[in-house]
């Protein structure tokens, strides 16, 4: 199983994180549809899918109940479970209270990353420090960033701590390459893992015309292999990014996690490049 080569993305047993994760964005907010999803998440866990990204915003901590329902009877030591805080949490005077209510809801005593959701009026060094300080009390394993761009990171980068970021979760699939100008670049020469949220594009206007790309039609063709996988494995081309789709259904777990088994070619990548080119400046990052 692919896996990622970074230090700090391993389970407390030492079992290496699969490249592709799980995410739970707008999950738990259908009660009629708790049941799929948890079993989806259960069927990603099977499948050694064993990185579960969660939020205190998603469903207002609804999501971090769900996994921590799904994840019952699991062994929480091959687990890696990651949660983001609220930016006007992320100081001295919440961010302790946030992390414990997220570990209340998820069952669990330890978190195995904890990130600052987006940068808010808090400051970054203050942010790091607080985030050592869960360290050093057993709270989390390891500490990163979510939309924050070059720029930002840089800046965090100097602050004391600032370097034990260990990721940057960032909006990345075929059709927004922002990243890939300057972004990416710097986190590949820092050693810092890149997480991929929206991989499959899956909100509005952000599919910007994947649906029915005869580019990517002709790809998923060629490979024998769904549209969504197409997309995923454009992401885990690079061997230091997670990306981590949602799923609501055993059927659709099953189907991202054979991108895994997909190694897109140069031409592959020159078709998927037609209609969604690289970039070749500057542009804002994408957030939603």
């Amino acid at each position: 199983m692919n896996t990622i080569h970074h230090p700090a993305f391993v389970t407390a047993s030492g079992r290496a994180v699969t490249r592709l994760g799980q995410g739970t964005w707008h999950l738990a907010e259908n009660h009629s549809r708790r049941e799929s999803e948890i079993a989806a998440l259960r069927r990603g866990i099977e499948l050694d899918l064993n990185l579960i990204d969660t939020a205190e915003m998603y469903g207002g901590g609804r999501s971090e109940a769900l996994i921590g329902e799904a994840i019952r009877g699991h062994a929480r030591e091959d687990l890696y479970l990651v949660s983001k805080v609220y930016p006007h949490n992320a100081g001295r005077a919440n961010i302790f209270k946030s992390c414990e209510a997220s570990l209340k809801r998820l069952g669990t005593d330890y978190l195995d990353l904890y990130l600052l959701h987006w940068r808010g009026r808090v400051p970054l060094a203050e942010t790091a420090e607080c985030m050592e300080e869960l360290v050093s009390r057993g709270l989390i394993r390891h500490w990163g960033v979510s939309n924050l761009d070059t720029d930002d990171m840089r800046e965090l980068a100097a602050v004391p701590h600032g370097k034990n970021c260990v990721t940057d979760q960032v909006l990345y699939h075929l059709a927004s390459r922002g990243i890939e100008y300057d972004l990416l670049p710097w986190l590949e020469v820092q050693g810092t893992t890149a997480m991929a949220y929206c991989p499959l594009a899956q909100y509005g206007d952000l599919q910007r015309g994947l649906i029915g790309n005869r580019g990517l039609t002709n790809v998923a063709r060629r490979h024998h292999a769904s549209a969504a996988q197409i997309l995923l494995a454009f992401t885990l081309r690079h061997d230091f990014v997670i990306p981590i789709p949602k799923s609501s259904s055993p059927e659709h777990t099953e189907d991202n996690a054979g991108a895994l088994a997909i190694h897109l070619t140069e031409e592959d990548l020159r078709e998927l490049s037609q209609d969604f080119p690289a970039p070749t400046r500057k542009t804002w990052l994408d957030i939603v």
